[in-house]
């Protein structure tokens, strides 16, 4: 999970503060050196973990947080505000041109996943309303053409090839003709890259740049390679200009010191990240949102986001008519795991809930299982016994638990599960309930 290491030694570290009613130097003095150490362990460059601490602890120290009746929850407010600070303040959105048409060049190292993300963000742009292209100008490493053309058909988006040119400058601005001609609106370029920055490959992107007159250049760069990434947008920055970052992999990165170095050592801002191996799993970035991840507050903004996003309005309005007759079936609970797993899976979702930040990969893991477990459960079952949990006597719970390669007492804890669930919507629609807290809407989930 993204920042665990971070977020845990930060809660552990305010959570000794907010246990006291006064604060005195000495205690801030103590917090900002955990909060030093446990931003250092997570890879964050040095000067930017020096000048952040030293911004928090003048903050800190300043009158309205010592006489503060909650001075520990200031702090904390203080450190999340120059979190939101250091990883760029606002959420930065892609420039597109007034003209109509937009041009985004893709640059980066070799192994940062830049092709899958010409691909991740094409499908973004196209559920925005967009119209894009895809242009294959990465002539030297084998087969690159061939992924961005599997990756193009998967997210139902053009690919512009030319496999007889040795001039990706050249190839880049056919794309650029064919795309306006068919009336599209982006072409997204995905460019060659390097083991590691050197001047062809620079001159080469330059050459690029001046013939495309690009709108945005994204450097896409690996989270989990930390400060080697911090030092390869600097370089790519200095000899090309670029005007935001795509970070991939940043699921993968418990330590997260890139995300938390790039925006100040570059001045760019990191504008999306990969949250994930499927064509879907590219999202915007937000600080704040960000931050609060960080500390523990969940991010419910984007829990909702990705809820509409998986959101079949027709399966929820037949949904919300059974729960309000009590209708619920097996197969409706059924269907709430795949909700979730088009969600992102259950680890997406806990990070997002205020508190539950701080599960273990292990806790996690452990959910998934007793999902897949719930699941082979339910679908061992018929039609009937899906609808009609009565059914389900001692003789259809052993050959159920045999369907399943499980046991007869998970059967049960499962339907134990379920009817828990029966009564609380029943309960939810009952007119009691529903005086005091008036009728409840059930979109999806």
């Amino acid at each position: 999970m993204a920042f665990e290491g971070l977020s845990e030694k930060l809660n552990r570290t305010f959570k000794k503060l907010t246990g006291k009613g006064v604060l005195s130097e000495a205690d801030i003095d103590q917090a900002m050196r955990e909060v030093r150490l446990a931003l250092l362990e997570a890879d964050v460059n040095y000067k930017v973990v020096k000048e952040f601490v030293a911004d928090v602890k003048q903050k800190a120290l300043g009158e309205d947080v010592m006489k503060s009746l909650t001075p520990g929850q200031m702090v904390i407010k203080i450190v999340r505000d120059e979190l939101v600070s250091l990883m760029g303040g606002t959420g930065s959105r892609l420039t597109y041109s007034s003209s109509g048409f937009t041009t985004v060049m893709l640059v980066g190292l070799q192994g940062t996943g830049k092709t899958t993300s010409a691909a991740k963000l094409a499908l973004y742009l196209r559920k925005e309303g967009k119209k894009p292209m895809l242009a294959a100008c990465d002539i030297y490493r084998p087969a690159a053409i061939d992924q961005l053309e599997i990756v193009g058909r998967q997210v139902d988006v053009p690919v512009y090839s030319d496999r007889d040119s040795r001039d990706p400058v050249a190839i880049a601005a056919a794309a650029k003709r064919e795309a306006e001609r068919k009336g599209l609106n982006v072409l997204i370029v995905d460019t060659a890259g390097r083991l590691h920055v050197d001047g062809e490959l620079m001159d080469e992107l330059v050459r690029m740049k001046a013939e495309l007159k690009p709108h945005e250049i994204l450097l896409v760069v690996d989270a989990m390679t930390g400060q080697d990434a911090v030092t390869a947008a600097e370089a790519f920055h200095g000899a090309l200009g670029i005007d935001g970052i795509i970070m991939t992999k940043l699921d993968g990165d418990t330590r997260g010191g890139a995300a938390l170095s790039v925006k100040s050592v570059t001045g760019r801002p990191i504008k999306f990240v990969g949250s994930g191996e499927k064509l879907e799993a590219l999202e915007a970035f937000h600080p704040d949102r960000m931050a609060n991840r960080i500390l523990g507050m969940g991010d419910v903004v984007s829990l909702i986001e990705k809820a509409q996003e998986s959101y079949d309005a027709e399966k929820a309005e037949e949904l919300e008519k059974k729960l309000a007759k009590n209708k619920f079936d097996l197969e409706d609970f059924l269907d709430q795991f795949g909700q979730i797993r088009n969600m992102g899976g259950l680890g997406k979702m806990l990070e997002m809930i205020p508190g539950m930040g701080r599960v273990s990969d292990d806790q996690v893991d452990a959910g998934e299982r007793e999902f897949k477990t719930m699941e082979a459960i339910i679908r061992s079952m018929t039609p009937e016994e899906r609808k009609n949990p009565q059914l389900l006597n001692a003789s259809r719970r052993k050959r159920i638990a045999a369907g399943s390669g499980t046991t007869v007492t998970k059967v049960n804890q499962l339907i134990n599960r379920f009817e828990d669930a029966r009564k609380l919507i029943k309960q939810v629609n009952s007119g009691k309930f529903q005086k005091r807290f008036g009728r409840m809407k059930f979109p999806g989930l």
